[in-house]
């Protein structure tokens, strides 16, 4: 399979799937997609946001390689909304280590109290940095006045994930 071509032909669930199938654990075609992904298409990089995302949440020693320049693609403001959706989604399946944690889990706060970001990178956010603060007794607090300022005007699911951390 060529991922590049695939990408391009449908942008869907089926073909994230085929493609996450298709690179089966093997870091070489991996190393294709983030290829993609870390590329200039703009479209091209966002329908390989997904099967990344996907592709980490099955094999998540995967993305080590590129953990730093992935992480990079949060503090981007001009990369599409799937983009920042599903690195935050793939960090919750992967242990961020702790030299990286600092600089996740501050980029995820951002993400986190900046009501303009979709609720679901919002959500993905909250996970990741529940999960830093656990690690990390200090930011429990800080994690627990963010989580309670929000909680009055978010969704239903962001209310949900909130209370479970609360």
């Amino acid at each position: 399979m060529d991922i590049r071509q695939a990408l391009l032909a449908v942008h869907s669930k089926a073909q994230a799937v085929r493609i996450v199938d298709h690179i089966g654990g093997d870091p070489q075609k991996f190393a294709e997609l983030m290829s993609i992904f870390f590329g200039s298409e703009y479209r091209l990089t966002q329908r390989a946001a997904w099967p990344t995302s996907h592709c980490v949440e099955r094999w998540p020693e995967l993305i080590g390689p590129y953990l730093d320049q992935i992480i990079e693609q949060l503090a981007r403001d001009d990369v599409h909304d799937a983009v920042e959706w599903n690195v935050a989604r793939l960090l919750q399946y992967i242990d961020i280590p702790p030299k990286l944690q600092g600089k996740v889990y501050s980029y995820c706060v951002d993400l986190v109290d900046d009501i303009n970001e979709p609720v679901a990178v919002r959500e993905f956010s909250l996970t990741v940095v529940t999960k830093i603060a656990t690690a990390n007794p200090d930011l429990k607090n800080e994690l627990r006045l963010m989580v309670e300022k929000h909680l009055e005007h978010t969704s239903g699911a962001f209310h949900k994930r909130a209370r479970a951390i609360l």
